[in-house]
């Protein structure tokens, strides 16, 4: 039989190992029905046959991105965007400029601000009163932790020198305890009686444009970090979904992690095994409702990661501050081992080494438990993980789910969190080769819209722990870099594993789907130093071309 598409004349990374060179891949149906070498690669061609060829480009699974919030970055992109600000004037100056041509909205919403623009990561209220004196403004920061505000939305919210720091967050204070502008964590709650909801409308819009954004990165399959309503202002995602699917307008597949309210107990596994089987009723074979998002810790900027060590003052002496622990970690343990015994996968924010550790520790008493279950439960971020730490996450079956765009040396590393933690804590950032070498599955992700999307910039950093255009020293050591076969692996095998989609998906194999992106230069091709250099030509889905960086 002839096939519908064939691409030829380019390497074919299966997904795994080093690319195959000479071999064409014929799709039929929607799938991948013949990988061949090129000698015989003719038979295959009829007269409908849409023959693609390659001039060296290179042919890969689909990437897949296993920690992303797109409806929110889809909202965001929509309303006030600071993610393009290069420092604090941008900022105020994009807000400025929103407002003037956004007159008619009562609030002016939206985030992508920078910590590192502002000293001590945190923005003041004088900075937006300056040019928004008569509406309540609120702008989530760049990782999403903190919440910059003006003088409107804290009076509105009755937030004043008496608000207590919630237990889960932190207000930044003037010197009579006012609050200065910053909310960080749990603290940006505090304006949810009276912030506006996002409309469903907006919201649904929202997740188009993010798929759009993505697809054209080459992503056809995500696990979506966040589908309920625990961070502030987010909608709720179910129903956008639910819509999309009912409309047709949902192209890729997804994962949703329903989000674990730490206000709440045990009583939830129930309501989201309930959920689950509701969607999975549906068997559209794109959504997914089966993982379980768990905040264990914060971020580190902002003192809130959960450490083994104390944080150090801007002088250099010890802190009492350990960061956060969101959950209790007895608590911890018992919400997992039901959730596991559910066959809810867990999906864990665990960023600092106490949080890793409270998060293995849980899967460790799930294993007790429960016995060797397919979970496939697995941590996100890990920024700071204790050597001891490295070799639990194979016996125990967790995925380490990296968000390598993030394991160099930048503004937000260098002067926000480095200078605030023990000595030897760099060797220690992301240890990305040690969890290779200690066994670890790997999957990857962006966190987007805290940092851009885009896959190849991630692998680029994954293999050279070194940003594009820096000659810094590789942050945590030379040890730390994976090989690009490695990088590559973890944004499509790993994370269709990751997803219960490596049956179909993540791979360039007989009988898979052919979801699928040609990356111009082949960056196998490239010196590693280069690999940013490699972008996305087209996107294919089922065999359709979705993306064409021609059109």
């Amino acid at each position: 039989m002839p096939a519908d598409v064939l691409f030829t004349g380019g390497a074919v990374f299966t997904g795994t190992g080093e690319p195959l060179s000479g071999h064409a891949v014929a799709v039929a149906d929607g799938r991948i029905v013949a990988i061949v070498p090129e000698s015989d690669a003719a038979g295959l061609v009829g007269e409908g046959t849409d023959v693609v060829r390659l001039g060296g480009a290179l042919l890969s699974p689909g990437f897949q991105d296993a920690h992303v919030h797109p409806i929110g970055a889809g909202v965001e992109l929509l309303q006030c965007n600071l993610t393009e600000a290069a420092d604090a004037e941008g900022a105020v100056a994009a807000v400025a400029a929103y407002a003037e041509a956004n007159r008619d909205e009562p609030w002016i919403l939206g985030g992508g601000w920078s910590m590192d623009h502002f000293p001590g990561g945190a923005p003041v209220r004088g900075l937006l009163d300056a040019v928004v004196p008569d509406r309540p403004v609120l702008l989530l920061s760049r990782d999403h932790h903190s919440t910059w505000a003006n003088s409107a939305a804290i009076r509105l919210a009755g937030i004043d020198a008496s608000t207590p720091d919630p237990a889960d967050g932190r207000i930044e204070r003037e010197p009579d305890g006012t609050p200065a502008g910053t909310f960080h964590e749990g603290a940006g709650g505090l304006f949810d009686e009276v912030r506006p909801a996002t409309s469903e409308d907006l919201g649904y819009a929202g997740l188009l444009r993010a798929q759009d954004e993505l697809i054209a990165l080459g992503i056809t399959g995500w696990q979506d970090a966040l589908v309920g309503t625990g961070f502030s202002g987010v909608p709720e995602g179910l129903p956008l979904y639910l819509r999309a699917l009912g409309e047709g307008t949902l192209r890729v597949h997804v994962v949703g992690a329903q989000w674990w309210e730490r206000t709440r107990g045990i009583e939830q596994v129930a309501e989201m095994a309930a959920r689950r089987d509701e969607v999975a009723s549906i068997d559209s074979g794109r959504l997914s409702l089966a993982s379980t998002k768990i905040m264990v810790d914060g971020v580190a900027e902002n003192q809130t990661a959960a450490m083994l060590t104390p944080y150090r003052d801007v002088h250099g002496h010890d802190t009492h501050n350990h960061g956060l622990s969101f959950v209790d970690p007895e608590r911890l343990r018992e919400y997992v081992v039901a959730l596991d015994a559910a066959g809810l996968q867990v999906h864990f924010h665990a960023l600092g080494d106490r949080a890793v550790r409270e998060a293995l520790d849980a899967l460790e008493a799930a294993r007790d438990a429960n016995g060797a279950t397919d979970g496939r439960h697995h941590l996100a971020h890990l920024q700071i993980v204790e050597e001891a730490e490295t070799a639990r996450f194979a016996g125990l079956g967790a995925v380490a789910n990296l968000q390598a765009l993030w394991a160099c040396h930048e503004d937000q590393i260098d002067e926000l969190t480095l200078p605030f933690l023990q000595d030897g804590a760099e060797a220690r950032q992301y240890p990305f080769g040690d969890l290779v070498r200690d066994g670890a599955r790997l999957a990857a992700g962006s966190d987007w819209p805290v940092s851009s999307a885009d896959p190849m910039d991630a692998i680029h950093i994954a293999v050279n722990r070194v940003a594009p255009g820096r000659d810094d020293e590789p942050l945590g050591g030379e040890r730390q870099r994976l090989d690009l076969a490695t990088a590559m692996a973890a944004y499509t095998s790993g994370t269709a594993y990751v997803n219960h989609r490596d049956h179909d998906t993540g791979s360039i194999r007989e009988g898979y789907l052919a979801n699928l992106v040609v990356l111009d230069p082949d960056p196998f091709g490239l010196p590693v130093e280069e690999i940013h250099r490699s972008t996305v030509v087209s996107t294919w889905i089922e065999g359709e071309p979705v993306y064409s960086r021609t059109t």
